[in-house]
Protein backbone atom coordinates (compact mmCIF):
# COMPACT_ATOMS: atom_id res chain seq x y z
CA UNK A 1 0.00 0.00 0.00
CA UNK A 2 1.55 3.92 -1.00
CA UNK A 3 1.86 5.98 1.57
CA UNK A 4 -0.92 8.05 0.40
CA UNK A 5 -3.44 5.44 0.30
CA UNK A 6 -2.32 5.08 4.23
CA UNK A 7 -2.83 8.34 5.17
CA UNK A 8 -5.93 8.20 3.62
CA UNK A 9 -7.05 5.30 6.47
CA UNK A 10 -5.93 8.00 9.26
CA UNK A 11 -7.33 10.69 11.24
CA UNK A 12 -6.35 14.57 9.51
CA UNK A 13 -7.22 18.00 10.16
CA UNK A 14 -9.90 18.19 7.90
CA UNK A 15 -12.20 15.77 9.96
CA UNK A 16 -12.61 19.04 12.52
CA UNK A 17 -12.40 21.75 9.38
CA UNK A 18 -16.42 22.22 10.51
CA UNK A 19 -16.17 22.40 13.80
CA UNK A 20 -15.77 25.99 14.79
CA UNK A 21 -19.05 26.24 13.00
CA UNK A 22 -20.97 23.37 14.28
CA UNK A 23 -19.28 22.71 17.82
CA UNK A 24 -22.94 24.08 19.44
CA UNK A 25 -24.26 21.46 17.58
CA UNK A 26 -22.63 18.75 18.18
CA UNK A 27 -22.21 19.58 22.05
CA UNK A 28 -25.86 19.10 22.27
CA UNK A 29 -25.68 16.16 19.85
CA UNK A 30 -23.04 14.25 22.22
CA UNK A 31 -25.29 14.40 25.17
CA UNK A 32 -28.38 13.71 23.85
CA UNK A 33 -26.90 10.49 22.22
CA UNK A 34 -24.96 9.95 25.53
CA UNK A 35 -28.06 9.88 27.86
CA UNK A 36 -29.71 7.67 24.95
CA UNK A 37 -27.18 5.02 25.03
CA UNK A 38 -26.57 4.96 28.80
CA UNK A 39 -29.41 2.60 29.48
CA UNK A 40 -28.55 0.51 26.06
CA UNK A 41 -24.79 0.11 26.77
CA UNK A 42 -26.15 -1.25 30.44
CA UNK A 43 -28.53 -3.38 28.72
CA UNK A 44 -26.49 -4.69 26.32
CA UNK A 45 -23.63 -5.57 28.58
CA UNK A 46 -25.67 -7.70 30.53
CA UNK A 47 -28.01 -9.41 28.28
CA UNK A 48 -24.17 -10.24 26.27
CA UNK A 49 -23.47 -12.02 29.11
CA UNK A 50 -19.94 -9.84 29.98
CA UNK A 51 -22.06 -7.51 32.44
CA UNK A 52 -23.20 -4.09 32.47
CA UNK A 53 -19.92 -2.93 33.29
CA UNK A 54 -18.47 -4.30 29.51
CA UNK A 55 -21.39 -2.61 28.16
CA UNK A 56 -20.31 0.70 29.57
CA UNK A 57 -16.54 0.51 28.72
CA UNK A 58 -17.40 -0.48 25.10
CA UNK A 59 -19.72 2.50 24.85
CA UNK A 60 -16.90 4.75 26.27
CA UNK A 61 -13.83 3.99 24.71
CA UNK A 62 -14.83 2.23 21.85
CA UNK A 63 -17.21 5.22 20.83
CA UNK A 64 -14.45 7.58 21.43
CA UNK A 65 -11.94 6.03 18.89
CA UNK A 66 -14.09 4.91 16.08
CA UNK A 67 -15.60 8.36 16.17
CA UNK A 68 -11.66 9.57 15.88
CA UNK A 69 -10.24 6.73 13.10
CA UNK A 70 -13.85 5.87 11.70
CA UNK A 71 -14.51 6.76 8.24
CA UNK A 72 -18.17 8.28 8.83
CA UNK A 73 -18.86 12.03 10.65
CA UNK A 74 -21.41 11.18 12.46
CA UNK A 75 -21.56 7.43 12.88
CA UNK A 76 -22.14 6.40 16.90
CA UNK A 77 -20.46 3.29 17.62
CA UNK A 78 -20.78 0.80 20.78
CA UNK A 79 -22.91 -2.26 21.72
CA UNK A 80 -25.54 -3.30 19.84
CA UNK A 81 -28.10 -5.72 20.05
CA UNK A 82 -26.71 -7.78 16.69
CA UNK A 83 -23.56 -7.62 18.38
CA UNK A 84 -24.99 -8.96 21.73
CA UNK A 85 -26.95 -11.53 19.32
CA UNK A 86 -23.64 -13.47 18.07
CA UNK A 87 -21.70 -12.89 21.37
CA UNK A 88 -24.06 -14.36 23.98
CA UNK A 89 -24.13 -18.04 22.67
CA UNK A 90 -20.41 -17.35 22.33
CA UNK A 91 -20.11 -16.68 26.23
CA UNK A 92 -21.81 -19.33 26.91
CA UNK A 93 -19.85 -21.78 25.11
CA UNK A 94 -16.61 -20.09 25.78
CA UNK A 95 -16.96 -18.17 29.03
CA UNK A 96 -16.51 -14.56 29.65
CA UNK A 97 -12.86 -15.36 30.18
CA UNK A 98 -12.76 -15.69 26.24
CA UNK A 99 -14.39 -11.92 25.91
CA UNK A 100 -10.89 -10.17 25.29
CA UNK A 101 -9.53 -12.82 22.90
CA UNK A 102 -11.98 -12.47 20.92
CA UNK A 103 -12.43 -8.92 20.67
CA UNK A 104 -8.85 -8.49 19.53
CA UNK A 105 -8.72 -10.85 16.92
CA UNK A 106 -12.46 -9.50 15.69
CA UNK A 107 -10.16 -6.08 15.69
CA UNK A 108 -7.36 -7.42 13.98
CA UNK A 109 -9.81 -9.06 10.76
CA UNK A 110 -11.84 -5.63 10.51
CA UNK A 111 -8.81 -4.02 10.02
CA UNK A 112 -7.02 -5.82 8.13
CA UNK A 113 -10.08 -5.63 5.83
CA UNK A 114 -9.97 -2.04 6.19
CA UNK A 115 -6.08 -1.68 5.02
CA UNK A 116 -6.92 -4.64 1.92
CA UNK A 117 -9.66 -2.16 0.95
CA UNK A 118 -12.54 -4.48 1.29
CA UNK A 119 -14.67 -1.93 2.55
CA UNK A 120 -17.03 -1.86 -0.58
CA UNK A 121 -18.32 -5.07 -0.81
CA UNK A 122 -21.00 -4.27 1.29
CA UNK A 123 -22.84 -2.37 -1.37
CA UNK A 124 -23.24 -6.47 -3.11
CA UNK A 125 -25.58 -7.52 -0.05
CA UNK A 126 -29.01 -6.89 -1.34
CA UNK A 127 -31.81 -5.03 0.62
CA UNK A 128 -33.90 -7.88 1.33
CA UNK A 129 -31.11 -9.49 3.19
CA UNK A 130 -30.39 -6.55 5.05
CA UNK A 131 -34.18 -6.33 5.85
CA UNK A 132 -34.69 -10.05 6.82
CA UNK A 133 -31.32 -10.16 8.63
CA UNK A 134 -32.53 -6.70 10.76
CA UNK A 135 -35.84 -8.53 11.12
CA UNK A 136 -34.27 -11.69 12.74
CA UNK A 137 -31.58 -9.59 14.83
CA UNK A 138 -35.22 -7.37 16.31
CA UNK A 139 -36.75 -10.90 17.32
CA UNK A 140 -33.71 -12.58 18.96
CA UNK A 141 -32.94 -9.36 20.98
CA UNK A 142 -36.59 -10.03 21.87
CA UNK A 143 -36.57 -13.63 22.72
CA UNK A 144 -33.02 -12.79 24.79
CA UNK A 145 -35.17 -10.54 27.45
CA UNK A 146 -37.30 -13.27 28.11
CA UNK A 147 -35.43 -14.31 30.86
CA UNK A 148 -34.71 -11.19 32.71
CA UNK A 149 -38.38 -9.99 32.03
CA UNK A 150 -39.63 -12.93 33.88
CA UNK A 151 -37.13 -13.39 36.61
CA UNK A 152 -35.76 -16.72 35.89
CA UNK A 153 -32.67 -18.12 34.29
CA UNK A 154 -32.31 -18.72 30.12
CA UNK A 155 -32.64 -22.45 29.02
CA UNK A 156 -30.21 -24.44 28.07
CA UNK A 157 -30.68 -24.21 24.31
CA UNK A 158 -28.55 -22.05 21.78
CA UNK A 159 -31.82 -21.51 20.30
CA UNK A 160 -33.37 -18.20 21.55
CA UNK A 161 -36.89 -19.01 21.28
CA UNK A 162 -36.40 -22.25 22.92
CA UNK A 163 -34.26 -20.70 25.56
CA UNK A 164 -37.15 -17.99 26.30
CA UNK A 165 -39.51 -20.86 26.52
CA UNK A 166 -37.53 -22.97 28.52
CA UNK A 167 -37.19 -20.01 31.03
CA UNK A 168 -40.53 -19.40 31.06
CA UNK A 169 -41.63 -22.79 32.53
CA UNK A 170 -39.49 -22.13 35.43
CA UNK A 171 -41.34 -18.71 35.94
CA UNK A 172 -42.39 -18.47 39.99
CA UNK A 173 -44.55 -15.90 41.82
CA UNK A 174 -44.62 -12.97 43.25
CA UNK A 175 -40.87 -12.61 41.52
CA UNK A 176 -42.38 -13.07 38.28
CA UNK A 177 -45.29 -10.78 38.98
CA UNK A 178 -43.01 -7.37 40.14
CA UNK A 179 -40.26 -8.68 37.52
CA UNK A 180 -43.43 -7.85 34.79
CA UNK A 181 -44.44 -4.79 36.57
CA UNK A 182 -41.05 -3.27 35.71
CA UNK A 183 -41.28 -4.32 32.14
CA UNK A 184 -44.94 -3.29 31.98
CA UNK A 185 -43.96 0.50 33.26
CA UNK A 186 -40.42 0.74 31.06
CA UNK A 187 -43.02 0.10 28.63
CA UNK A 188 -45.42 2.30 28.66
CA UNK A 189 -42.90 5.15 29.48
CA UNK A 190 -40.89 4.69 26.16
CA UNK A 191 -44.28 4.84 24.33
CA UNK A 192 -46.05 7.60 25.88
CA UNK A 193 -42.89 9.71 26.42
CA UNK A 194 -42.08 10.88 22.20
CA UNK A 195 -46.06 11.67 22.32
CA UNK A 196 -45.95 14.03 25.24
CA UNK A 197 -42.34 15.08 25.76
CA UNK A 198 -40.41 14.30 22.39
CA UNK A 199 -37.16 16.16 23.90
CA UNK A 200 -37.05 13.81 26.86
CA UNK A 201 -35.12 9.89 26.15
CA UNK A 202 -38.11 8.09 27.20
CA UNK A 203 -35.31 4.89 27.63
CA UNK A 204 -33.40 7.25 30.20
CA UNK A 205 -36.27 8.26 31.97
CA UNK A 206 -37.81 4.66 32.43
CA UNK A 207 -35.06 3.46 33.83
CA UNK A 208 -35.04 6.17 36.66
CA UNK A 209 -38.38 6.28 37.52
CA UNK A 210 -38.16 1.86 37.64
CA UNK A 211 -35.33 2.58 39.84
CA UNK A 212 -37.00 4.70 42.38
CA UNK A 213 -39.59 2.58 42.29
CA UNK A 214 -37.95 -0.74 42.72
CA UNK A 215 -35.30 1.09 45.33
CA UNK A 216 -38.47 2.67 47.39
CA UNK A 217 -41.16 -0.21 47.97
CA UNK A 218 -38.02 -2.68 48.34
CA UNK A 219 -38.72 -4.93 45.61
CA UNK A 220 -37.50 -8.69 45.16
CA UNK A 221 -35.65 -7.87 41.89
CA UNK A 222 -32.57 -8.48 40.49
CA UNK A 223 -30.21 -5.18 39.94
CA UNK A 224 -27.28 -4.60 37.93
CA UNK A 225 -24.79 -4.80 41.17
CA UNK A 226 -21.45 -2.83 41.88
CA UNK A 227 -19.80 -1.28 39.41
CA UNK A 228 -16.17 0.27 39.58
CA UNK A 229 -15.95 3.80 39.77
CA UNK A 230 -13.55 4.23 36.79
CA UNK A 231 -12.41 2.72 34.03
CA UNK A 232 -9.93 -0.32 34.63
CA UNK A 233 -6.67 -0.49 33.30
CA UNK A 234 -5.51 -1.80 29.96
CA UNK A 235 -4.19 -5.12 29.94
CA UNK A 236 -3.46 -7.77 27.51
CA UNK A 237 -5.49 -11.19 27.72
CA UNK A 238 -3.14 -14.63 28.57
CA UNK A 239 -3.59 -16.64 24.79
CA UNK A 240 -2.03 -20.11 24.15
CA UNK A 241 -1.97 -21.29 20.64
CA UNK A 242 -4.60 -23.96 21.08
CA UNK A 243 -7.41 -21.73 23.05
CA UNK A 244 -6.56 -19.30 20.38
CA UNK A 245 -6.86 -21.43 17.56
CA UNK A 246 -10.31 -22.26 19.19
CA UNK A 247 -11.92 -19.19 19.14
CA UNK A 248 -10.63 -18.28 15.38
CA UNK A 249 -14.18 -19.23 13.91
CA UNK A 250 -15.87 -17.06 16.66
CA UNK A 251 -13.86 -14.38 16.22
CA UNK A 252 -14.21 -14.26 12.60
CA UNK A 253 -18.24 -14.50 13.29
CA UNK A 254 -17.97 -11.68 15.43
CA UNK A 255 -15.95 -9.56 12.69
CA UNK A 256 -18.05 -10.24 9.76
CA UNK A 257 -20.83 -8.92 11.94
CA UNK A 258 -18.75 -5.91 12.96
CA UNK A 259 -18.06 -5.07 9.78
CA UNK A 260 -21.44 -5.43 8.01
CA UNK A 261 -23.26 -3.28 10.98
CA UNK A 262 -21.06 -0.54 10.95
CA UNK A 263 -20.96 -0.42 7.31
CA UNK A 264 -24.69 -0.37 6.87
CA UNK A 265 -24.75 2.60 9.86
CA UNK A 266 -22.29 4.46 7.84
CA UNK A 267 -24.19 4.08 5.03
CA UNK A 268 -27.86 5.20 6.38
CA UNK A 269 -26.07 8.39 8.22
CA UNK A 270 -24.73 9.36 4.63
CA UNK A 271 -27.97 8.98 3.24
CA UNK A 272 -30.01 11.14 5.96
CA UNK A 273 -27.24 13.59 6.64
CA UNK A 274 -25.79 16.30 4.54
CA UNK A 275 -22.25 15.77 6.45
CA UNK A 276 -20.63 14.46 3.47
CA UNK A 277 -19.89 10.87 2.37
CA UNK A 278 -18.29 8.37 4.25
CA UNK A 279 -15.05 6.01 3.69
CA UNK A 280 -15.97 2.35 4.29
CA UNK A 281 -12.14 1.45 4.30
CA UNK A 282 -11.12 3.87 6.89
CA UNK A 283 -14.38 3.18 8.34
CA UNK A 284 -13.29 -0.26 9.16
CA UNK A 285 -9.77 0.81 10.54
CA UNK A 286 -12.04 2.66 12.65
CA UNK A 287 -14.02 0.39 14.10
CA UNK A 288 -11.22 -2.60 14.36
CA UNK A 289 -8.77 -0.05 16.18
CA UNK A 290 -12.16 0.02 18.50
CA UNK A 291 -12.88 -3.06 19.05
CA UNK A 292 -8.61 -3.87 19.89
CA UNK A 293 -9.37 -0.47 22.50
CA UNK A 294 -12.31 -1.72 23.72
CA UNK A 295 -10.81 -5.66 24.07
CA UNK A 296 -7.97 -4.27 25.87
CA UNK A 297 -10.18 -3.12 28.54
CA UNK A 298 -12.69 -5.33 29.27
CA UNK A 299 -15.40 -4.15 26.48
CA UNK A 300 -17.09 -5.87 23.83
CA UNK A 301 -16.66 -5.48 19.97
CA UNK A 302 -17.53 -2.65 18.58
CA UNK A 303 -20.07 -1.77 15.93
CA UNK A 304 -21.43 1.40 14.47
CA UNK A 305 -24.94 1.62 15.96
CA UNK A 306 -27.39 2.72 13.42
CA UNK A 307 -30.36 3.88 16.11
CA UNK A 308 -27.68 6.22 18.13
CA UNK A 309 -26.51 7.42 14.80
CA UNK A 310 -29.80 8.72 13.74
CA UNK A 311 -30.64 10.47 17.00
CA UNK A 312 -27.00 12.46 17.26
CA UNK A 313 -28.04 13.48 13.51
CA UNK A 314 -31.20 14.59 13.90
CA UNK A 315 -29.98 16.35 17.22
CA UNK A 316 -27.98 18.46 15.16
CA UNK A 317 -24.53 16.18 14.87
CA UNK A 318 -22.61 17.44 11.90
CA UNK A 319 -19.01 16.33 12.76
CA UNK A 320 -17.21 13.34 14.75
CA UNK A 321 -17.39 15.47 18.11
CA UNK A 322 -20.58 14.64 19.19
CA UNK A 323 -19.73 11.11 18.90
CA UNK A 324 -16.34 11.69 20.88
CA UNK A 325 -18.88 14.13 23.28
CA UNK A 326 -20.67 11.16 23.89
CA UNK A 327 -18.53 8.70 25.00
CA UNK A 328 -16.97 11.16 27.40
CA UNK A 329 -19.92 11.95 29.05
CA UNK A 330 -20.41 8.13 29.91
CA UNK A 331 -17.31 8.51 30.96
CA UNK A 332 -18.55 11.79 33.40
CA UNK A 333 -21.20 9.20 34.46
CA UNK A 334 -19.44 6.42 35.37
CA UNK A 335 -16.79 8.83 37.22
CA UNK A 336 -19.67 10.49 39.44
CA UNK A 337 -22.49 8.02 39.37
CA UNK A 338 -21.94 4.27 39.48
CA UNK A 339 -23.26 4.07 42.69
CA UNK A 340 -26.30 5.18 41.37
CA UNK A 341 -26.05 3.28 38.36
CA UNK A 342 -25.32 -0.08 40.35
CA UNK A 343 -29.39 0.06 41.61
CA UNK A 344 -30.60 -0.33 38.20
CA UNK A 345 -33.34 -3.10 38.42
CA UNK A 346 -32.23 -5.98 35.47
CA UNK A 347 -36.14 -5.96 34.52
CA UNK A 348 -36.12 -2.58 33.22
CA UNK A 349 -33.16 -3.33 31.22
CA UNK A 350 -35.12 -6.01 29.66
CA UNK A 351 -38.04 -4.03 29.03
CA UNK A 352 -35.62 -1.30 27.23
CA UNK A 353 -34.32 -3.95 25.04
CA UNK A 354 -37.87 -5.20 24.32
CA UNK A 355 -39.06 -1.75 23.19
CA UNK A 356 -35.83 -1.16 21.13
CA UNK A 357 -36.40 -4.31 19.49
CA UNK A 358 -39.71 -3.54 18.48
CA UNK A 359 -38.90 -0.10 16.98
CA UNK A 360 -35.95 -1.90 14.85
CA UNK A 361 -38.86 -3.39 12.87
CA UNK A 362 -40.70 -0.84 10.18
CA UNK A 363 -43.72 -2.25 9.67
CA UNK A 364 -43.96 0.17 6.18
CA UNK A 365 -40.45 -1.72 5.01
CA UNK A 366 -41.44 -5.01 5.54
CA UNK A 367 -44.67 -4.70 3.78
CA UNK A 368 -42.47 -3.05 0.74
CA UNK A 369 -39.87 -6.20 0.78
CA UNK A 370 -42.91 -8.21 0.88
CA UNK A 371 -44.87 -6.74 -1.63
CA UNK A 372 -42.42 -5.93 -4.11
CA UNK A 373 -41.50 -9.33 -6.02
CA UNK A 374 -42.00 -13.07 -5.63
CA UNK A 375 -38.15 -13.71 -4.96
CA UNK A 376 -37.55 -10.66 -2.79
CA UNK A 377 -39.80 -11.51 -0.60
CA UNK A 378 -38.51 -14.80 -0.40
CA UNK A 379 -35.20 -14.13 0.44
CA UNK A 380 -36.34 -11.72 2.87
CA UNK A 381 -38.58 -14.74 4.60
CA UNK A 382 -35.14 -17.17 4.23
CA UNK A 383 -32.86 -14.89 5.97
CA UNK A 384 -34.90 -13.83 8.74
CA UNK A 385 -35.63 -17.47 9.29
CA UNK A 386 -32.30 -18.78 9.49
CA UNK A 387 -31.30 -15.57 11.69
CA UNK A 388 -33.59 -16.62 14.29
CA UNK A 389 -33.44 -20.29 13.78
CA UNK A 390 -29.45 -20.57 13.01
CA UNK A 391 -27.10 -17.89 12.64
CA UNK A 392 -26.48 -14.83 11.78
CA UNK A 393 -23.78 -15.04 9.52
CA UNK A 394 -25.19 -18.10 7.93
CA UNK A 395 -28.16 -16.31 7.49
CA UNK A 396 -26.44 -13.26 5.23
CA UNK A 397 -24.52 -16.42 3.43
CA UNK A 398 -27.83 -18.13 2.81
CA UNK A 399 -29.66 -15.08 1.99
CA UNK A 400 -26.71 -13.92 -0.79
CA UNK A 401 -27.06 -17.26 -1.99
CA UNK A 402 -30.61 -17.47 -2.42
CA UNK A 403 -30.79 -13.93 -3.68
CA UNK A 404 -27.88 -14.54 -6.06
CA UNK A 405 -29.90 -17.36 -7.47
CA UNK A 406 -33.14 -15.47 -8.06
CA UNK A 407 -30.91 -12.88 -10.02
CA UNK A 408 -29.32 -15.15 -12.02
CA UNK A 409 -32.47 -16.58 -13.14
CA UNK A 410 -34.18 -13.22 -13.48
CA UNK A 411 -30.89 -13.18 -16.10
CA UNK A 412 -31.58 -15.91 -17.95
CA UNK A 413 -35.23 -15.15 -18.24
CA UNK A 414 -33.96 -11.82 -19.92
CA UNK A 415 -32.17 -13.57 -22.21
CA UNK A 416 -33.36 -15.01 -25.53
CA UNK A 417 -32.16 -16.76 -28.73
CA UNK A 418 -34.59 -15.94 -31.48
CA UNK A 419 -34.77 -16.87 -35.07
CA UNK A 420 -34.84 -14.08 -37.63
CA UNK A 421 -35.42 -13.52 -41.57
CA UNK A 422 -32.61 -12.86 -44.04
CA UNK A 423 -32.16 -9.34 -44.66
CA UNK A 424 -32.72 -7.72 -48.47
CA UNK A 425 -35.08 -9.62 -50.76
CA UNK A 426 -36.13 -13.36 -50.24
CA UNK A 427 -34.13 -15.59 -52.62
CA UNK A 428 -34.64 -19.43 -53.76
CA UNK A 429 -33.07 -21.40 -50.82
CA UNK A 430 -33.46 -18.95 -48.17
CA UNK A 431 -35.57 -21.85 -46.09
CA UNK A 432 -32.39 -23.36 -45.69
CA UNK A 433 -30.59 -21.05 -43.96
CA UNK A 434 -31.38 -20.45 -40.52
CA UNK A 435 -30.33 -17.05 -38.59
CA UNK A 436 -30.35 -16.63 -34.83
CA UNK A 437 -30.22 -13.52 -32.96
CA UNK A 438 -28.58 -14.48 -29.50
CA UNK A 439 -29.34 -11.10 -26.93
CA UNK A 440 -29.22 -10.31 -22.87
CA UNK A 441 -26.81 -12.83 -21.64
CA UNK A 442 -25.35 -16.39 -22.66
CA UNK A 443 -23.69 -17.45 -19.50
CA UNK A 444 -24.14 -20.71 -17.57
CA UNK A 445 -27.86 -20.02 -16.57
CA UNK A 446 -28.99 -19.62 -20.08
CA UNK A 447 -26.43 -21.23 -22.78
CA UNK A 448 -27.91 -24.55 -22.52
CA UNK A 449 -31.36 -23.26 -23.89
CA UNK A 450 -29.56 -22.09 -26.52
CA UNK A 451 -27.73 -25.54 -27.75
CA UNK A 452 -30.92 -26.86 -27.31
CA UNK A 453 -33.11 -24.23 -29.11
CA UNK A 454 -30.43 -24.80 -32.54
CA UNK A 455 -29.59 -28.42 -31.90
CA UNK A 456 -32.77 -29.35 -32.96
CA UNK A 457 -32.62 -27.53 -36.77
CA UNK A 458 -33.79 -29.59 -39.56
CA UNK A 459 -33.52 -29.80 -43.05
CA UNK A 460 -31.17 -26.56 -42.50
CA UNK A 461 -27.05 -26.25 -44.45
CA UNK A 462 -26.70 -23.05 -43.18
CA UNK A 463 -27.00 -21.47 -39.38
CA UNK A 464 -26.11 -17.89 -38.94
CA UNK A 465 -25.15 -16.85 -35.41
CA UNK A 466 -25.93 -13.29 -34.53
CA UNK A 467 -23.27 -12.49 -31.15
CA UNK A 468 -23.56 -8.31 -31.96
CA UNK A 469 -26.87 -7.98 -29.00
CA UNK A 470 -24.72 -9.92 -26.52
CA UNK A 471 -24.23 -8.03 -23.63
CA UNK A 472 -22.61 -10.94 -21.51
CA UNK A 473 -20.90 -14.04 -22.17
CA UNK A 474 -18.86 -16.00 -19.71
CA UNK A 475 -16.48 -18.95 -20.50
CA UNK A 476 -19.44 -21.22 -20.30
CA UNK A 477 -21.36 -19.04 -23.23
CA UNK A 478 -18.65 -19.27 -25.30
CA UNK A 479 -17.85 -23.10 -24.81
CA UNK A 480 -21.33 -23.53 -25.54
CA UNK A 481 -21.30 -21.78 -29.15
CA UNK A 482 -18.38 -23.14 -29.52
CA UNK A 483 -19.56 -27.00 -28.99
CA UNK A 484 -22.79 -26.40 -30.92
CA UNK A 485 -20.51 -25.25 -33.86
CA UNK A 486 -18.75 -28.19 -33.72
CA UNK A 487 -22.10 -29.95 -33.50
CA UNK A 488 -23.68 -28.63 -36.57
CA UNK A 489 -20.27 -28.72 -38.38
CA UNK A 490 -20.11 -32.96 -38.24
CA UNK A 491 -23.91 -32.72 -39.54
CA UNK A 492 -22.80 -31.32 -42.39
CA UNK A 493 -23.93 -27.81 -41.47
CA UNK A 494 -21.80 -24.11 -42.23
CA UNK A 495 -21.93 -22.33 -39.46
CA UNK A 496 -21.33 -18.57 -39.84
CA UNK A 497 -20.77 -16.30 -36.88
CA UNK A 498 -21.76 -12.83 -37.05
CA UNK A 499 -21.18 -9.29 -34.66
CA UNK A 500 -18.60 -10.93 -31.81
CA UNK A 501 -18.37 -7.42 -29.53
CA UNK A 502 -14.80 -6.06 -29.10
CA UNK A 503 -15.07 -7.16 -25.00
CA UNK A 504 -16.42 -10.70 -25.81
CA UNK A 505 -13.65 -11.83 -28.40
CA UNK A 506 -10.67 -12.59 -25.72
CA UNK A 507 -12.98 -14.95 -24.43
CA UNK A 508 -14.61 -16.55 -27.23
CA UNK A 509 -11.22 -16.97 -28.96
CA UNK A 510 -9.56 -18.32 -25.77
CA UNK A 511 -12.22 -21.07 -25.66
CA UNK A 512 -12.37 -22.07 -28.87
CA UNK A 513 -14.96 -20.34 -30.95
CA UNK A 514 -13.10 -19.20 -33.66
CA UNK A 515 -11.16 -22.33 -33.75
CA UNK A 516 -14.24 -24.37 -34.12
CA UNK A 517 -15.36 -22.44 -37.59
CA UNK A 518 -14.87 -24.94 -40.75
CA UNK A 519 -13.08 -21.58 -42.12
CA UNK A 520 -11.43 -18.04 -41.03
CA UNK A 521 -13.40 -16.51 -43.39
CA UNK A 522 -16.28 -17.57 -41.68
CA UNK A 523 -16.35 -14.99 -39.20
CA UNK A 524 -18.10 -11.82 -40.09
CA UNK A 525 -19.09 -7.97 -39.01
CA UNK A 526 -21.75 -7.26 -41.51
CA UNK A 527 -24.91 -9.21 -41.78
CA UNK A 528 -25.29 -8.90 -45.45
CA UNK A 529 -22.23 -10.08 -45.81
CA UNK A 530 -23.03 -13.03 -44.07
CA UNK A 531 -26.67 -13.70 -45.57
CA UNK A 532 -24.48 -13.03 -49.07
CA UNK A 533 -22.27 -15.85 -47.82
CA UNK A 534 -24.89 -18.17 -46.45
CA UNK A 535 -26.71 -18.10 -49.80
CA UNK A 536 -23.66 -18.91 -52.17
CA UNK A 537 -23.39 -21.90 -50.34
CA UNK A 538 -26.98 -22.99 -50.47
CA UNK A 539 -26.62 -22.13 -54.00
CA UNK A 540 -22.86 -24.28 -54.43
CA UNK A 541 -24.69 -26.99 -52.93
CA UNK A 542 -27.85 -27.09 -55.38
CA UNK A 543 -25.82 -26.94 -58.11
Amino acid sequence: MSVTALRALLPSRADYRAVPRTWRGDLLAGITVGILALPLALAFGVSSGAGAESGLITAIIAGIVAAVFGGSNVQVSGPTGAMVVVLAPIMAAQGTGALAVICLLAGVMVLLAGILRLGRTISYIPWPVIEGFTFGIAVIIFLQQVPTATATRPGESNNAAISAAQALVTASWPTLGWSLLLVSVVVVIMLVTPRVAPRLPGSLLAIAVTGVLAWSTGMPVGVIGELPSGLPAPALPRLDLPSGASLLAPALAVAALAAIESLLAARVAASISDTGPYDADRELVGQGLASLASGLFGGLPATGAIARTAVSIRAGARTRVAAIVHGLLLLAIVLVGATVVSHIPLAALAGVLMVTSCRMIDPSTVRAVLGSTRSDAVVFVITALVTVSVDLIYAVLIGLLAAGFFALRQLAAASGVHREELPGPAQAGDERIAVFRLEGALFFGAAERMLERVSALRDIEVVVIRMSQLQILDATGAQVISELIISLERRGITVLVKGIQPQHFGVAERVGVMASLRHQNHLFDDLVAAAAHARSHVARAAA
